[in-house]
This record gives C-alpha cells, structure tokens and sequence, in this order.
C-alpha cells in the first residue's frame, strides 16, 4: 500500500501537515518558516503501511540559509531517514530571498512498516541560520502528488485580512505609520493563491503588492487618491475558507461573475470569479494578480446593463401596402411604421423578462404631425394585465430620424411584455415612427480583462454579474425548470378561469 500524501509546511503556524507530526529542536517558528540554530532539528514521523511496493521515494526539502550582512550565509544541512543518511553538510544556497527545492531518491528498502522518521539538522558549525520551509514525500511514480495536495490544502483558506503600514517614498528615515487593514479573495476555481496583486480605486488610489512565502506578509507601493507615493507593507493576521458571509466583514462588494475566456474565434464558458479587494478606500475598478502557479490576469470593472432583446412587435395598425410595417421599428435601417389613425398601440415581447431604465423614439422621415405627442408605456408579465410605467404629454420632435430618449423614473422592475399606448399625434390623421428601443436598467456589475496561464499567450476574459436568483436556482438541480413548468401552469389555469368568467357573464 506504501504510504499516502505526506507533507509538512512551516509557511504558517502551526504547520500544516498531512500522514505527519512535527518535533523541533533548536528551532523556532518566524512567520513563513522555521528558523534552525546551530545543531537545531526539526523531526518529521510520518506511516507507511506496506512498503514493499515503493522501490524508491522522492523527498523535497524546500530551505533557504539567511544571510550574513553581505554575504550568502553557511549553515550546512545534513537528511536521515531512520538514521540513515541521505545528505551530509550539504550546503544549501543562501544570499537570495527565495527558498530552493533540494530533491533526494530515498531507497525504498529504507522505509519500515509503521512509524518512518525523516530529520532535518543545521551543522553545529552553521555560522547563519537554515530556514527550513516544507517537506513533501511521495512514491518515485508519484512524483509531486504531496506537493499538489498541500497547495490545495493551502488555498482552501483563500480570504486573507493583514495588518498594513505606509511610509513616503524616498524617505527611509521616516517611521512607519498604520494603514487601514487590507481584506481581499481572489478565486476562480484553480486551488492556488496570488503571489502579486495590484488594483485601482474609483477614486484613482492604487496599489501594487508581492507576496512572502506562505501568505504571511507582503511588500510593494501604494500611491493616494492626490499622487503622493507610498511604501507599503503589510503583516498577514488572519485568513480563513470563503463562505457567503464574508461579503458581511467588508464594506467594499464581492464581487461574484459567471465568466467566458475568448480563443479560437469565440467565447466559451469558463469558471466563476469571486473578487474581493478592500483597503479601506473606494470601491476597486481594476484588479491585476499572478498567482504561485504563474498564472496571470486582469479585470476592469464596469457598470453591466440588464440585457433588452426584443423578438416580436404587433401594432394596433399598420400601412402594408408601402411596407410601412411594425417589424421596421427593430431594425437597423431607416425605415418606418406608420397607423392610419391618430392613435396607436405597440407591443413588444422581448426574448426574456427585463428591466427597462429608458426607452427611445426616433422620429420617421416626413410628415412630424404624424410625430406622437402624448403617450404611456406600459409594463405585463403575461401580455394581458398592464402597469403603467412612465407618462408623457406635449412633447416634440425637432427634426427628422431624430432620437429622443426617455427614463423611467424610480425603480425598474422586470417584465416580458412592454406596450407603447399613443393617445395623441401632432395632428394628423395617421401616426409613425421609424425606430423604438429599450435601454436595460443597471444590474451591477461586469468586467472586461485577459488571462495567461504559465506559458502561454492571453486570450480575451470577461464576466457578468452572478445574480441572486442564479444561486438559489441552481442550487436545487432541477428547480429551475421545476419552477417554468409551475408558471406555465398557472398561466394555462388563468386563461381557464378567465374563459369561464367570460361564459358566466353572458349568461
């Protein structure tokens, strides 16, 4: 059976560790790793339950040797299993900020039924210390499947809140000064956490940061809503797994977008984007992040319409003899409908229930006292009871195939049907008009961006707003479709008793 994931990660405390328990001597926890002394050890036990079947094993020790004022530092690192020997004083590259990954082949014939123990000891002549990082071992076959798991396991915890300080550019005599706190989450569904993330406030501020190993900290710039450049850092103080009520610990949105990624010539459906930034400032409009895995990509926010498609149009009246029919208000060309009547009606289906912010007329070519003068829109569910929506009297057009746009005033609500009841022309005995539109109410929030994963080029990446509705009906599978039925239905039994309401007051 051989033994399963088996990981220790000292990027936070207390570790995370997975078929392992953790024994220090000589060491101590310091944020993102631990620190080895002298002759210090840090003891790994981990099971295996047969190991017959290993023939060989892959050990990484990720570690770091800090620096000695200028120079890269000596604290030589010596690996046993079971007291066996893997390496002796090998000396791990130090100077650098980034921790290099040691790999060992460790014979299969050393592990044991049972309790293994795997021990990592700084020389007693180590004159800086070894910062050890993380340990995976998993079956040469196998390679990189403890490694997978742990950055999983470590992604798992994807909101992040830290403590943050600032201090003006240039002077580093300056003492630090306490910033607001710094709470973000970024998350489209690939189990791995940002190593760089920047973004801009409505407001014009912006920041750009890197993270340290393990999430425990950051540094980078940070410019104020007047141009004023800043320093910026920050100590991380707490991060735990995504749930909806996080959007309740932020002022700022959450923001939650079903998303496409555009290649090959079109756009295909890809995972959801949850996007949290908050730094005390105004609302974010641009959010850039590369995450560990070298995956990279950018959001501009902006402001997403409800979507207005209209598929039908009837007229109480129309010329189709000149071809002046109702189906020219839909399209593109300049053409028109025109009523033989000094009053008119129109309705439009539209291809989904929508809210409407605003509507337009556009004037048709000759004749403006065939212009409407006075009119009412009117919003219905079924087509058949109507709501009065926005009212307008004495107005006018000043030219020909002239636009003139309307808002609806107050909150827009959502219907299927939409009738335009013209009540008065400019005097004449027929009616026209060459095109009708419907502008769609504010829905939150959309984004437009790219995305490149690790070695490859971008390709195209955008987002519409997730609505409410959207969880809570594919939350139950089936239910949406459940609730169409459920609609269809009574819709047939209104028509029912409607009908038979009609017979009774005949007889």
């Amino acid at each position: 059976m051989g033994f399963g994931v088996t990981y220790a990660d000292f990027s936070v405390e207390p570790a995370r560790l997975a078929n392992a328990q953790a024994r220090y001597s000589g060491a101590r926890f310091a944020g993102a790793h631990v620190v080895v002394g002298a002759g210090g050890t840090v003891a790994v036990d981990f099971e295996v339950e047969e190991p017959g079947d290993v023939v060989q094993a892959t050990l990484t020790v990720t570690a770091l040797v800090s620096k000695l004022g200028s120079a890269p530092g000596y604290a030589p690192m010596t690996v046993r299993l079971q007291g066996n020997v893997l390496a002796e004083d090998l000396t791990v590259p130090g100077g650098g900020d980034l921790p290099h990954d040691n790999v060992f082949a460790v014979p299969g014939d050393l592990l044991k039924p049972g309790t293994n123990t795997l021990e990592i000891q700084s020389s007693a002549k180590a004159s800086s210390m070894l910062w050890l990082y993380r340990i995976t071992l998993d079956p040469v076959w196998e390679r990189g499947r403890s490694e997978r798991a742990l950055v999983a396991e470590a992604a798992r915890d994807s909101v992040f809140a830290f403590r943050t300080e600032l201090r003006p550019a240039h002077a580093s005599s300056a003492p630090w000064q306490p910033a607001p706190r710094l709470l973000f989450h970024v998350d489209r569904d690939e189990q791995s956490l940002p190593a760089q993330l920047s973004w801009r406030g409505e407001d014009g501020a912006e920041a750009s940061i890197s993270f340290a190993a393990g999430m425990s900290g950051f540094f980078g710039c940070y410019r104020a809503q007047d141009g004023t450049a800043y320093e910026y850092r920050g100590d991380l103080t707490d991060r735990w797994p995504f749930a909806d009520e996080t959007e309740n610990l932020s002022a700022a949105t959450l923001h939650r977008f079903h998303t496409e990624e555009g290649w090959g010539g079109r756009w295909h459906r890809s995972a959801d984007l949850r996007l949290l930034v908050d730094d005390g400032g105004a609302p974010v409009e641009r959010v850039s992040w590369r995450d560990q895995r070298g995956n990279s990509g950018t959001a501009v926010l902006h402001t997403a319409f409800t979507d207005v498609e209209v598929t039908d149009v009837d007229a109480s009246d129309e010329f189709d003899d000149a071809g002046e029919v109702a189906e020219n208000l839909l399209d593109e060309k300049l053409s028109k409908w025109l009523a033989r009547d000094d009053t008119a009606r129109l309705d439009f289906t539209l291809a989904r229930p929508a809210a409407v912010a605003s509507y337009s007329l556009m004037s048709a070519n000759d004749a403006p006292d065939r212009d409407p003068r006075d009119w009412t829109l009117h919003g219905s569910h079924d087509g058949r009871t109507w709501t009065p929506l926005d009212t307008r009297a004495g107005e006018t057009f000043s030219g020909r195939f002239e636009t003139r746009e309307f808002a609806l005033r107050g909150h827009a609500r959502t219907y299927r049907h939409y009738r335009l009841d013209i009540t008065r022309n400019s005097g004449s005995t027929e009616t026209q008009l060459a095109r009708v539109r419907f502008a769609g109410a504010p829905a939150g929030q959309a984004f437009t961006g790219y995305y490149q994963r690790h070695n490859e080029g971008p390709i195209g990446y955008r987002g519409t707003p997730v609505r409410t509705e959207d969880s809570a009906l594919t939350a139950v599978p089936g239910l949406a479709a459940e609730l169409e039925a459920a609609v269809s239905s009574l819709t047939e039994t209104s028509r029912t008793l409607a009908a038979l309401a009609a017979q009774l007051r005949k007889h």
